[in-house]
């Protein structure tokens, strides 16, 4: 498909879409790649560029999860307003950055309780999304517009992701994810790594994997944590802020991932 019937189909899609919201699902592969970080981040950057933004929190309560570093606690989560027991405003926490958060336990909601196109209906869902102990996702992280991997520019977590990514095609049958990378020091090594990745989905799972550019390494990320703040909001003319605020602005312009049949969660 060439890039004027794919950009038509694409515009198409979102001109039948019953919302203009777009549903990204964010997910770190492997320990310390920083998925809840570049989630956070992102959901800022959107927020100070005017859209409307709300964060589903896959982690909460654990700690360093996304309501652990805000240090907010909403009154309900994604399945009470799935279930109708309380409305979204009664639910979510508004941080102080202007994001609504919301706790989504994996597995608490089933069904079409896991659309948050049911309640969310412009700007940007962002799903902090959590891994099983199989490794697989959660339905609401699986029916996202958008699978976002993040890694980190080392060797092995370069291999790791790689197995990571093979692991969820089998499971979940995607053709088409994203992948960021965290922690960048040398961009043109970066930039290598994902030419890299993305002819490696294509060559040999016919895996369609974009690349989302990166992140460069930034020690005001601790810094930030120990505020209780995302590097976008206490450091906004840091490098890294720089850069999440590049991939944010840049969201909008992704071609939007086909639907694909979801598969069975245990």
């Amino acid at each position: 498909m060439n890039k004027l019937v794919a950009d038509q189909a694409d515009g198409l899609r979102r001109l039948l879409a019953p919302t203009q919201a777009r549903v990204v699902a964010v997910a770190g592969m492997g320990s310390g790649a920083g998925g809840t970080t570049i989630a956070m981040n992102l959901a800022v950057a959107l927020a100070g560029q005017g859209r409307n933004v709300l964060l589903l929190d896959e982690h909460c309560p654990a700690e360093g999860s996304a309501c652990e570093v805000w240090d907010i606690d909403p009154l309900g989560s994604l399945a009470d307003v799935a279930g109708g027991r309380l409305t979204l405003d009664g639910a979510e926490v508004r941080a102080a950055c202007g994001v609504r958060v919301l706790p989504a336990p994996p597995g608490a909601v089933h069904g079409a309780g896991n659309d948050p196109r049911r309640f969310w209906y412009d700007g940007f869902v962002i799903v902090d999304a959590a891994f099983d102990r199989e490794g697989r996702l959660s339905a609401l992280a699986q029916g996202a517009d958008d699978l976002l991997l993040v890694l980190q520019p080392h060797p092995s977590s370069v291999t790791s992701a790689y197995a990571g990514i093979k692991h969820l095609q089998r499971a979940h049958g995607m053709s088409q994810m994203r992948f960021l990378v965290n922690g960048v020091v040398d961009v043109q090594a970066a930039r290598q790594i994902m030419n890299n990745l993305a002819h490696a989905g294509s060559r040999y799972l016919a895996l369609s994997l974009q690349p989302a550019g990166w992140v460069r390494f930034d020690p005001l990320v601790a810094d930030a944590w120990r505020l209780k703040k995302t590097i976008a909001e206490a450091f906004p003319a840091s490098h890294a802020a720089i850069d999440l605020r590049r991939v944010a602005g840049e969201m909008d312009g992704w071609p939007w991932r086909a639907a694909e049949p979801q598969q069975a969660v245990a």
